[in-house]
C-alpha cells in the first residue's frame, strides 16, 4: 500500500478535526472509505441532505449507514431506512440488527411488523408513504430517511410513492438518496434541492473492483476491448470483428437462402435425396458450448462463483437440470455437509407434506452440487437460502433472472450473459445499457476479487460493436413516472386543502422535468402561504373580523384615490363616488375593530397580508400559464371524486371530503376507487371468508398476457359469482366515468387465480392449490401476500359485516408456506 504524502496526511487530519463523527465511523469500517463515501458522510455531518449516485457494488449504502450512526449518536433521534422490495428490507434489517442489536432495530413491510417503535426502522417505501398520510406518531424525532434504490421512482407502477415521500417528509428530516449511476443526476439533485432544501450531489462512476469484459466464442474467452480497461474510448477487439465478418456473411447468406426456399414453397427440412444443406463446406459456424462446459471452463480459469443471467424462469430451472444430468459437482464433502446443515436448519419448520410439492429433495441435492436457480417462482425462503449459500461461497453457480440484479447483496466473481435480449411481455427486445450495467454490476466482490468479469456468449449474428456500446455506456436517464391517484388526492385535500394540494403536485419531479420553473414558483407559493398564515394571526383582533375591517379601509382608500386622480369625471360619477365614500366611511367607523387600541398595528399586518396575497395570486397565474400537466390530471381526478361524492367542491374552488372520502384515505393500491365504491355500495357484504379472499385476489392479480380467463365453470360457485359480476359491472361504470374525464382508466378484474385462492382459504392442501393455480409456489405466495394486504385494509376501513369477514379471510389465507420464513 502506497504511503500517503505529507499533504494527504495533513488533509486527512484536518478533515478528522472538522468531521469527528465521519472519522470515528470510518475507523470502524473493514475497509478504507472511498472519496465519494467520505464526501457523503461529511455532507450529512454538516447538516445537509445528499444524493449519492454510484455504480452497483460501489458501496453507496455506507452513506446511508452513516446517517443511522448519526441518529444513534444522540439520545432521541430516529432513522428510517426504506427499500423498494421486502427482500431488501429483510436483508437490511438483519444487517442492522448485527450492528445495533435487536432492541434498537425494527422492520415494517406490510406483512411483517417487528419492533415498530425502534429508533432505527427498516421498511418498504409504501409503508413510509402511508405513515406520512396518517401523520403517524412514529414520525416524531425522525432525523434521517435513507431511500435506497431511489431510481425506482422511474418505475411505472410504484414510482409515484418515492416522490410522495420526498415531497411530504417534514422539512427538518435530512434525506439520503442512494441511486444507481444515472445520466441526469444533476437534474434530479436540483429537484431534491428545490423541494428538500440544501442537498449535495455526489456522483462516482468508479467501480471499486474493475470490470473485465469478455466474449465467449466456442471455448475461448476473448477480451471485448483491445484496451483491457474497457472505457468508452477503448477499441473493440479486432479478432472479434474478424469473426463477425467471417460468420456474419455466412449468416446473411444462409438467412437469405432460407427465405428464398420458403418463398419457393420448399420445406425447411429437405426430403431424402432432395436439396442438400446450403451451408458452404468452408463456412465457420460458432457453435455454443454447453453450460456444463462453460462452468468447467470458468472453474479452470478460477472465475467462480458465477451468476448466469437467463431471462426466463423455465430457462433457469432447465439450466440447473442440465448441469445436474452432466454430473458436474462443484463442492467437496465438507462443503456439502455445511450446505445440508444450513438447509435443514432453515427449513425445519416447513410442513412435511409440503416438501415433495415444493421439489425440496431435488432442490437440496442441486444445492449440495453447488448449483441453484434464483427467480420469482421460488418460495421466498428458498431464495434467501440460495443467497446465503452463495455469499458463503458454498453454492458456486446460480442461474438467475434479472430480478437478482435489483439491489440484493449477492456479488459474484463472474457474470455470464447468455443472450442480450429478453421477452418484455409482448416481444423479444434488446436489453438496454442501463440493464447491462445493472446485471454486470454483480461481478466483482469488494475485498475478495482484484477484478470482476463480465462474459457475453457469442451468438450467430452478434455485432461486437453493439456489445461494446452496451458495455461502454454506464449511465441511463432517470425519468419520473409520477401521476396523481384517487387516494393521493383525498389525502392531499384532507391535509392541505385543494389549492395547496395543486401547489404540492406542481413540486413533483414529473412537473420539474416538464417545466423546471414551475417547481420554484410552487415552492415560493408554499412559503408565502406560511407567511400569510402568520400575518393572519398577527392581525387577529379580539373585537371582530379584522380582515373584513381591513377590506373596508382598502375599498375606501381606492375610492378616494379615484376622486383625486379623475378630476374630469362627470358630476353624476363624482356624486356616486361621494355617496360610496360616505357609506364606506360609516361602515368603517361602526365596525367593532375601529375602536381597538391596537388598530393601527393590526392594520400594518393586514397591509402586509394584502400585498403578499396579491403576490401569491400573481405567482399562481404564472403557474397556471405554464404547463401544469400534473395539476391538470389532479383536477380531473378531483372531478371524478366529486361526481361520486367523495369530495365536495365549493363555489370558491375549495374542497372537503365526505365520509366516503375519509374512508378512501386509508385504501392504497391500483384499485383504490373500485375498492372504495365496492365497500360503499355493499356488493361484498354477503360474501363468506373464502369467497371474499377469492374476490380480493381478482383485484390484485395480474395475469400473463397470454393467459386465458378461467371461464364461469372454473370459478367458485354461490355468492362469489354474483359479487364478481357486480364488481365487474361497477368497474365498467367507473372506467366509463374516467374516460369521460380524460383519465386512462384501469384493467378489468382478473379472476384467473380466484378458484385457487378460494380453495386455499378453505384449507385445501398445497399440491391441489398449486395445480389449480398452475403456477410456481413463489408466485402463488406473492399473490397471496398481496391479497392479504388488501384484506387487511378492508378489515380496518370497512364496517361490519365486511370488516369481520375480511379478518376471517385474512387468517384463513395466512397459513402454511405463506407464513414460512427461512430459519
Amino acid at each position: 500500500m502506497t504511503e500517503p504524502s505529507p499533504a494527504e496526511r495533513y488533509a486527512r487530519a484536518t478533515s478528522a478535526r472538522q468531521h469527528p463523527e465521519t472519522a470515528e465511523f470510518a475507523s470502524r469500517q473493514a475497509f478504507t472509505l472511498d472519496p465519494f463515501q467520505i464526501d457523503g458522510c461529511e455532507s450529512l455531518e454538516e447538516g445537509r441532505s445528499v444524493l449519492v449516485a454510484a455504480p452497483t457494488g460501489a458501496g453507496k449504502t455506507i452513506v446511508g449507514e452513516f446517517a443511522i450512526h448519526l441518529a444513534m449518536s444522540t439520545p432521541r433521534d430516529k432513522a428510517f431506512y426504506t427499500t423498494p422490495m421486502k427482500a431488501l428490507s429483510n436483508q437490511k434489517f438483519r444487517e442492522l440488527v448485527e450492528v445495533y442489536g435487536a432492541e434498537n432495530v425494527g422492520l415494517l413491510t406490510g406483512d411483517t411488523n417487528i419492533n415498530a417503535n425502534a429508533r432505527v426502522v427498516v421498511m418498504t417505501t409504501e409503508v413510509l408513504r402511508n405513515m406520512l398520510y396518517a401523520s403517524s406518531s412514529a414520525l416524531r424525532d425522525l432525523r434521517f430517511v435513507v431511500m435506497d434504490e431511489v431510481h425506482y421512482l422511474a418505475d411505472r407502477f410504484r414510482g409515484a410513492v418515492w416522490e410522495e415521500v420526498i415531497i411530504h417528509l417534514p422539512p427538518e428530516v435530512r434525506l439520503v438518496s442512494l441511486s444507481a449511476t444515472v445520466s441526469n443526476a444533476e437534474e434530479f439533485g436540483d429537484w431534491l434541492d428545490t423541494v428538500r432544501g440544501e442537498t449535495d450531489i455526489i456522483v462516482s462512476e468508479t467501480r471499486p473492483v474493475p470490470l473485465e469484459q469478455h466474449v465467449l466464442v466456442r471455448g475461448d474467452l476473448l477480451p471485448l476491448f483491445d484496451d483491457r480497461a474497457g472505457v468508452a474510448t477503448a477499441q473493440v477487439n479486432q479478432e472479434l470483428l474478424r469473426i463477425r465478418s467471417a460468420t456474419g456473411q455466412t449468416y446473411e447468406r444462409n438467412r437469405n437462402a432460407m427465405q428464398n426456399r420458403r418463398a419457393d414453397g420448399q420445406h425447411r427440412r429437405p426430403h431424402k435425396g432432395g436439396q442438400r444443406s446450403i451451408r458452404p463446406a468452408n463456412s465457420r459456424r460458432m457453435e455454443r458450448i454447453d453450460r456444463p462446459e462453460v462452468i468447467e471452463l470458468l472453474a479452470r480459469a478460477t472465475l467462480l462463483p458465477a451468476i448466469f443471467f437467463i431471462f426466463s424462469r423455465v430457462g433457469c430451472d432447465a439450466a440447473v437440470q442440465q448441469v445436474r444430468r452432466s454430473g458436474v459437482r462443484l463442492t467437496d464433502a465438507d462443503e456439502r455437509r455445511a450446505i445440508r446443515e444450513l438447509v435443514e436448519e432453515r427449513t425445519r419448520n416447513l410442513a412435511e407434506e409440503d416438501l415433495a410439492v415444493l421439489g425440496f429433495w431435488e432442490w437440496r441435492e442441486n444445492l449440495e452440487r453447488g448449483v441453484a436457480s434464483h427467480h420469482a417462482g421460488l418460495l421466498p425462503a428458498f431464495k434467501e437460502i440460495v443467497e446465503e449459500l452463495f455469499r458463503r461461497k458454498l453454492v458456486k453457480v446460480v442461474f438467475a433472472t434479472e430480478t437478482l440484479a435489483l439491489g440484493i447483496n449477492m456479488p459474484a466473481r463472474t457474470v455470464v450473459l447468455e443472450k442480450l435480449e429478453k421477452f418484455n411481455g409482448e416481444a423479444r427486445v434488446a436489453i438496454t445499457s442501463g440493464e447491462y450495467t445493472q446485471l454486470t454490476g454483480r461481478a466483482g466482490r469488494r475485498g475478495i476479487d482484484v477484478e470482476g468479469h463480465a462474459i457475453v456468449q457469442w451468438t450467430e449474428g452478434m455485432d461486437p460493436q453493439s456489445v461494446a456500446a452496451l458495455a461502454s455506456r454506464r449511465t441511463y436517464p432517470l425519468n419520473s413516472s409520477f401521476r396523481p391517484t384517487y387516494n393521493m388526492a383525498v389525502n392531499l385535500i384532507d391535509q392541505f386543502g385543494r389549492p395547496a394540494a395543486r401547489d404540492i403536485l406542481e413540486s413533483s419531479f414529473a412537473q420539474f422535468q416538464a417545466d423546471r420553473a414551475v417547481v420554484g414558483l410552487a415552492r415560493e407559493v408554499r412559503a408565502a402561504e406560511e407567511s400569510l398564515r402568520g400575518y393572519a394571526e398577527a392581525m387577529a383582533c379580539d373585537r371582530g373580523d379584522f380582515a373584513e375591517y381591513a377590506a373596508i379601509r382598502v375599498a375606501l382608500g381606492e375610492v378616494e384615490n379615484l376622486n383625486r386622480k379623475d378630476a374630469t369625471a362627470s358630476r353624476a360619477t363624482r356624486d356616486a363616488r361621494q355617496q360610496e365614500r360616505e357609506s364606506l366611511r360609516k361602515r368603517m367607523q361602526r365596525h367593532p375593530c375601529h375602536s381597538c387600541p391596537e388598530r393601527e398595528q393590526h392594520s400594518r399586518w393586514a397591509e402586509r397580508h394584502r400585498k403578499l396575497a396579491r403576490q401569491v395570486d400573481r405567482m399562481r397565474s404564472q403557474i397556471d400559464a405554464r404547463t401544469g400537466t400534473v395539476a391538470r390530471v389532479f383536477d380531473r381526478v378531483v372531478e371524478v371524486l366529486t361526481a361520486l361524492d367523495y369530495v365536495r367542491v365549493e363555489s370558491d374552488g375549495s374542497a372537503t371530503l365526505t365520509a366516503a372520502g375519509r374512508t378512501m384515505r386509508r385504501i392504497y393500491g391500483e384499485r383504490d376507487l373500485l375498492v372504495a365504491e365496492s365497500i360503499r355500495t355493499g356488493i361484498w357484504d354477503s360474501l363468506d371468508a373464502p369467497s371474499l379472499a377469492a374476490l380480493v385476489c381478482a383485484l390484485v392479480y395480474e395475469p400473463r398476457r397470454d393467459e386465458a380467463g378461467p371461464g364461469e365453470r372454473g370459478l367458485p360457485r354461490g355468492r362469489f359469482r354474483d359479487a364478481l359480476t357486480a364488481t365487474e359491472s361497477l368497474w365498467q361504470q367507473l372506467d366509463d366515468l374516467e374516460q369521460d374525464h380524460r383519465l386512462p382508466g384501469s384493467e378489468p378484474p382478473a379472476s384467473g387465480l380466484s378458484q385457487a385462492m378460494y380453495s386455499w382459504a378453505r384449507g385445501a392442501l398445497l399440491d391441489r392449490v398449486l395445480s389449480e393455480a398452475d403456477m410456481a409456489a413463489g408466485d402463488f405466495v406473492r399473490w397471496v401476500k398481496q391479497t392479504i394486504d388488501l384484506l387487511d385494509q378492508l378489515s380496518l376501513v370497512a364496517d361490519a359485516p365486511l370488516a369481520s369477514t375480511a379478518r376471517t379471510a385474512l387468517d384463513a389465507v395466512r397459513r402454511g408456506i405463506v407464513t414460512y420464513v427461512a430459519g
